[in-house]
C-alpha cells in the first residue's frame, strides 16, 4: 500500500464485526453466571449470619458488583466496536457502489 490509499475487504471486515459482536454475547453470558453465582444473596448465604462475617460479607458484595460492572462495560464497548465496525462496511459499500456508478459500472465490483 502506498501513500494514502486504503482498501476495505467488505467480507473480512464483516467478519471482524461479527467476531466483536460474538465476544461481547459470550462475555455477557458469562457475566449472567457470575452475577447468579455471586450476587448478595449467594455471597450472604455462603457467609452466613455471623456478626464478624458481615463486613466480609459487604467487602466481597462490593467486589462482586465491581468486576460485574466492569464485565459490563467490556462487552458493552466490544459490542460498540461490533456496530462500528458494520457501519463503516456499509458507508464503503455504498462510496464504492458510487464511485463504481460514476465510472460507469453501475457501481458493481468485480
Amino acid at each position: 500500500m502506498s501513500g494514502e490509499e486504503s482498501y476495505v475487504e467488505h467480507g473480512e471486515l464483516m467478519k471482524l464485526a461479527r467476531s466483536f459482536e460474538q465476544h461481547a454475547y459470550d462475555l455477557e453470558a458469562h457475566l449472567r453466571k457470575f452475577s447468579s453465582e455471586t450476587g448478595e444473596e449467594a455471597i450472604t448465604d455462603g457467609f452466613g449470619v455471623l456478626t464478624e462475617s458481615e463486613e466480609v460479607t459487604t467487602a466481597y458484595i462490593e467486589y462482586s458488583e465491581d468486576v460485574a460492572g466492569a464485565v459490563k462495560s467490556i462487552y458493552t464497548h466490544l459490542d460498540s466496536i461490533g456496530a462500528a465496525l458494520k457501519q463503516v462496511t456499509k458507508n464503503t459499500e455504498a462510496n464504492d457502489e458510487n464511485v463504481g456508478s460514476l465510472f460507469g459500472n453501475g457501481g458493481v465490483r468485480k
